[in-house]
């Protein structure tokens, strides 16, 4: 007797839509946030930016480069912004580009918290947990500059950035965002808040795992009442040591995550994002099911260029429901069809990544001009 397929739940593959959320992918091949700094001084996306992401906008969504939600938490020279109406209409242009070429795409929301420098923020504070500085150098306008030690943060201040959070969330779904995604990873201020290195403090923001994730846990769910639970997304990574935020014991890092994502799963979020050198493995799978929502996995920069194997296999093993890709799309505006066809891909030019203009940014041939 034939089988009726029409009852056969097909297995997920790399190329099957899904469903984060509200946001509706048409296959599971997710844009990273990637750092391109080409916002100038303004923070305002202009045309080479509209068009970088008109070019890749048949992946299943792309999740934007880190965008600061107030000036003085701007981490990078030539970093766009949500701060102001005008870098809102810059960013309108952007997903008006990425709607029009029928894609999905949400804007991740960063604060550098004290991954910047005066010469970097406009002479603004530098705000963090606690006043340890990150040791390191950072690119400013006038050359390499170590670290600053921050100072740190008042609870009012926490408030505030609470605040800033929301009011960028809603500039961006007002200018057309799919969603947005809240920056908890790499060692910026929501990381520096979760990790016992960078945050030292001794009142209900420090101390214990659940101290430690409060101010992420206030910011997720003030973004959610802002705009939606369901067009809200968060990237988290532990044990990735990025920022000097020392994430190195197991029990602590399960404990702390633990207890953020047992906050943050009844708000029904679109997905959580985890950058980790194992998805599959104990800690990245167990995180997910104290989420118990949409996972996005994401092993780059830790694990090499995420190759076209490594995506399928992701998917295919059930370790999540999409995949984030980095420097594959840097490289390929089109990879979805050349990963589909299984055509060869172009090499990225790392040289490039950070410079100023469309080299190495938007000047990647599409196949048919390969």
């Amino acid at each position: 007797m034939p089988v009726n397929t029409s009852e056969v739940s097909p297995v997920p593959s790399l190329f099957s839509p899904v469903s984060l959320g509200k946001i509706e992918l048409a296959n599971r091949i997710v844009m990273a946030p990637l750092t391109r700094v080409r916002a100038g001084s303004s923070g305002i996306p202009g045309d080479l930016m509209v068009e970088y992401y008109r070019q890749r906008a048949s992946v299943g969504m792309i999740i934007t480069e880190g965008t600061y939600p107030d000036h003085a938490s701007q981490g990078y020279v030539g970093e766009p912004g949500i701060a102001t109406d005008e870098q809102a209409a810059g960013w309108q242009r952007v997903f008006e580009a990425v709607h029009a070429e029928g894609g999905r795409i949400v804007l991740q929301i960063m604060h550098a918290g004290r991954g910047t420098h005066p010469d970097i923020n406009g002479g603004r504070r530098i705000l963090a947990p606690s006043a340890i500085a990150i040791d390191n150098k950072t690119f400013t306008e006038k050359g390499e500059q170590p670290y600053p030690v921050p100072e740190a943060m008042t609870t009012a201040e926490i408030r505030t950035a609470v605040d800033d959070f929301a009011a960028a969330a809603r500039r961006a779904i007002d200018a057309g965002a799919d969603g947005v995604e809240i920056h908890g990873a790499n060692g910026y201020l929501l990381q520096e808040f979760l990790s016992p290195a960078a945050n030292q403090r001794t009142d209900g923001y420090g101390g214990s795992p659940h101290n430690r994730a409060r101010f992420v846990v206030e910011v997720v769910t003030a973004v959610a009442q802002a705009v939606g639970a369901e067009r809200v997304g968060l990237r988290i990574s532990p044990e990735v040591d990025l920022g000097d935020v020392f994430e190195t014991d197991r029990d602590d890092v399960l404990a702390t995550y633990g207890t953020l994502l047992d906050q943050l799963r009844p708000l029904g979020l679109a997905y959580l994002s985890v950058l980790h050198v194992e998805p599959g493995g104990d800690l990245v799978q167990e995180l997910r099911r104290r989420f118990d929502g949409k996972l996005i996995v994401n092993n780059g920069p830790l694990g090499g260029q995420t190759t076209r194997e490594q995506a399928l296999q992701q998917i295919e093993a059930g370790h999540a429901e999409a995949v984030a890709v980095g420097r594959s799309l840097i490289a390929n505006p089109d990879l979805v069809e050349r990963w589909q066809g299984g055509h060869p891909e172009n090499e990225p030019r790392p040289e490039l990544f950070y410079g100023p203009g469309a080299e190495g940014y938007t000047d990647y041939p599409f196949l048919e001009a390969a």
